[in-house]
């Protein structure tokens, strides 16, 4: 059957999908609780965060997962990190909030590959599509779930020696993950009159 341009076969609409990429939205570390998902629980996660566009096939992403044990330990050493740098109270509060608060995170890793074929921002929109692969496919299997940086995430001081960075990687995003205890309020969103603009010729 031939269907109108502009339109789709209507058995390939996947309406459940797009219900939920419409309605979805991010969980804040304060708004987890436990249980967090267990490790074969991740790894479904994880399998699902690796299955995005990567030119090359260079896998310039990988996965730091920190259980509630090691959450407590960074919280204590995010601590004194910062208060052996005096760091503003309030900055220093929400880092070590971020690991105190949370069930489980996911430290998202940027590894950049040495490659002439594959420009390196090619490699980090990867990353930030595995990202968000990464939180849509936890809120998708039912759990809350939100991607943060700050100071834990980008000061490589604390980052390097935290996650075991070697020469040339950062961390893109620390992914909190855990059961909803609230539901956050819906939240503005974009204008898409205002950044869209179609070219007819």
């Amino acid at each position: 059957m031939d269907f109108p341009p502009g339109t789709i076969n209507p058995a390939k609409r996947n309406e459940d999908a797009l219900s939920f990429l419409a309605t979805r939205r991010s969980r804040p570390p304060k708004m987890l609780a436990a249980p967090a998902p267990d490790r074969a629980a991740m790894r479904e996660i994880l399998s699902i965060a690796a299955r995005v566009p990567d030119h090359g096939k260079l896998e310039p992403w990988r996965f730091v997962v920190l259980e509630k044990a090691a959450l407590d330990r960074l919280a204590e050493e995010a601590a004194v990190f910062a208060a052996t740098h005096n760091l503003p109270e309030d900055k220093a509060a929400k880092g070590v909030n971020q690991f105190a608060q949370s069930p489980l995170c996911v430290a998202l890793i940027s590894v950049p590959r040495p490659t002439d074929k594959v420009p390196q921002i090619e490699q980090t929109l990867s990353v930030g599509a595995a990202g968000m692969q990464l939180v849509n496919a936890a809120l998708a299997a039912g759990w809350g779930a939100s991607w943060l940086t700050g100071w834990v995430a980008l000061d490589e001081h604390f980052t390097g020696p935290t996650f075991g960075l070697k020469a040339g990687e950062w961390v893109a995003g620390l992914i909190h993950i855990g059961t909803e205890a609230h539901q956050p309020p819906e939240r503005p969103r974009p204008n898409m009159d205002a950044i869209t603009t179609w070219v007819e010729a």
